[in-house]
């Protein structure tokens, strides 16, 4: 059989800031070699008008849903099988069936050869469940798979799942538990790599310390430069962040997500509450790494002032990259459910909503306005990636830039800056041609 399998964008749009998708060599890997497959990332690749393939197979997260929905008409025929697999599948597998002839729930390991052999017996199910119990393995490289060289930078995953439980986060819908490679893996696969710059794309790489400590200490020998995502109990711990540094380690992405204690406990944001935000970056800072700092404005504790006060905290802290998001009420999500219960979503389903915008807020939030809350993050990504801002953090960065980081902080910034005007305002699936708006 000939599978082609999509990697999708929200809508039609090259991507500037697309990281490579590890899901490509996993599926490379676990596909019989039988089999004809070739991958297509649309965040960086425009797609073909038609695809002559046995299945056509589409990752999809939320945001990407309606485009995958419109694709699927677009590229069905009465000889294909069209299946769907993806965050969004864990709580909307129902709504892609009417789509899809089979949704795939979970991860792709074991759930995905299945699929394909009942394809071959002509006995497809409508639904397949991975298991979330089996181990994260190995993942064998696959180069060829890739026709875009996303700037040089590898991409690993070491866990699946996250410890904490944030109510807007749509982590748990998926997994339910934490599961990890082991270290002896992780170091073989890095050794594997070509690229010397990697990201690992872990929703926190820190699940507990002593088996982190051993994963930094394995593959200093490595001599890469990595970036990861940690948690503020993380950030407190000197002798943590002097082996992260030791070992490589250049930049870490931290969710401060808000000023605002009690907007802290309506996210559940358990490690942030008592943080001292200031002290722990100056902390961070001391070991030479840079902050990839999120936020997340609009709870019900956020007043109209909360813009300027952490687009002032961001720039006073020097942070080298941002990103000022409006609360999004993603399904399956406590948020969600907390705002579907009292009638304060804008729209039942925001992702497939015909109006509905990138950037826009999907909910009635409770001390503002709707198009306040847009505006207001809108107007801080804007200003935070100016000019004269990227220069004025650059310049309080500098006691703790090398060559190479001053290189990432640059890219990153004038990277951050085109998708901002890019991407805002867009409506979700785009509009492909006049026949394919004629079919949706």
């Amino acid at each position: 059989m000939k599978i082609t399998f999509i990697r999708l964008n929200m809508f039609e749009h090259i991507s500037s800031d697309a990281m490579k998708p590890i899901i490509f060599e996993i599926i490379r890997g676990i596909t019989p070699a039988e089999h004809e497959i070739e991958f297509i990332d649309e965040r960086v690749e425009k797609l073909p008008d038609k695809i002559n393939s046995d299945i056509v197979a589409f990752s999809v997260e939320t945001f990407t849903a309606k485009r995958a929905y419109i694709l699927a008409k677009k590229y069905r025929t009465d000889k294909n099988i069209i299946v769907m697999g993806g965050f969004h599948a864990a709580v909307m597998a129902d709504e892609m069936l009417e789509y899809a002839d089979s949704v795939i729930i979970g991860d792709a390991e074991g759930a995905w050869g299945r699929f394909i052999s009942d394809c071959s017996s002509g006995m497809i199910q409508k639904k397949y469940f991975s298991d979330e119990n089996e181990p994260v393995g190995y993942i064998s490289p696959h180069p060829e798979v890739y026709s875009h060289k996303y700037f040089h930078i590898g991409v690993h995953q070491i866990s699946r799942g996250c410890k904490f439980n944030c109510g807007f986060c749509s982590i748990k819908t998926m997994y339910k538990c934490v599961r990890r490679k082991t270290i002896a893996d992780t170091v073989r696969e890095l050794n594997e790599s070509k690229e010397r710059i990697v990201f690992f794309a872990d929703d926190n790489l820190l699940y507990d310390r002593k088996s982190a400590m051993k994963l930094f200490e394995a593959i200093t020998p490595l001599k890469k430069m990595w970036a990861c995502q940690i948690s503020m109990d993380a950030a407190k711990d000197d002798e943590l962040l002097a082996v992260m540094k030791r070992s490589g380690c250049f930049l870490v992405l931290m969710g401060f997500e808000s000023l605002n204690s009690e907007s802290l406990e309506e996210m559940n944001k358990s490690a942030n509450i008592a943080a001292d935000y200031e002290k722990i970056i100056k902390r961070v800072y001391s070991h030479g790494l840079l902050i990839y700092g999120t936020f997340v404005l609009g709870c019900d504790g956020d007043y109209a002032d909360v813009f300027q006060k952490t687009y002032n905290f961001a720039v006073r802290n020097s942070i080298a990259v941002t990103n000022f998001n409006p609360l999004i009420p993603m399904p399956g999500t406590p948020v969600y459910e907390h705002m579907e219960s009292e009638g304060r979503l804008r729209y039942k389903k925001w992702w497939l909503s015909d109006v509905y915008r990138y950037g826009e807020t999907a909910f009635i939030p409770k001390n503002m306005t709707p198009e306040q809350l847009s505006e207001g993050c809108l107007r801080i990504r804007r200003d935070f990636y100016s000019l004269r801002c990227i220069f004025r953090r650059l310049f309080g960065c500098k006691s703790h830039l090398r060559p190479h980081t001053l290189l990432v902080f640059l890219l990153a910034n004038f990277i951050s800056r085109r998708e901002i005007n890019k991407k805002q305002g867009q409506l979700l699936g785009g509009i492909l041609n006049e026949a394919d708006a004629d079919k949706t």
